[in-house]
């Protein structure tokens, strides 16, 4: 079983022992936090929600916060003798899929 769930605006598709970075969470390292269901799929069918799935939850337990690799933002005007070079470094929260919580037990 899989299950598509949304954290800062993104959605990631997960099934159970998945490890993901997602946006920066405010759980401390070691607890457990909850995410909205917006699909879940097996292989004799998949249920979409509108726009979440009421009796579904993903269950995850934080592994660490951290900050992502650093990217290169470089801009320029041209003809213009100006140019500005910046780095930027997102904040990121590892996540460890430890359950997919359903009731629903048919699919459509």
């Amino acid at each position: 079983m899989y299950a598509v769930l949304e954290s800062g605006g993104k959605q990631y598709k997960v099934k159970k022992g998945d490890v993901i970075y997602v946006e920066r969470l405010s759980a401390e390292e070691g607890s457990s936090v909850e995410f909205k269901v917006l699909a879940l799929g097996e292989d004799s069918g998949f249920n979409m929600g509108s726009p979440y799935i009421d009796k579904a939850r993903v269950l995850g337990n934080v592994l660490e916060t951290k900050r992502g690799k650093k990217l290169t933002v470089f801009t320029y005007k041209p003809k213009k003798s100006c140019k500005r070079k910046m780095g930027h470094r997102q904040w990121q929260t590892k996540v460890e899929i430890s359950e997919i919580v359903t009731d629903i037990n048919s699919y459509a």
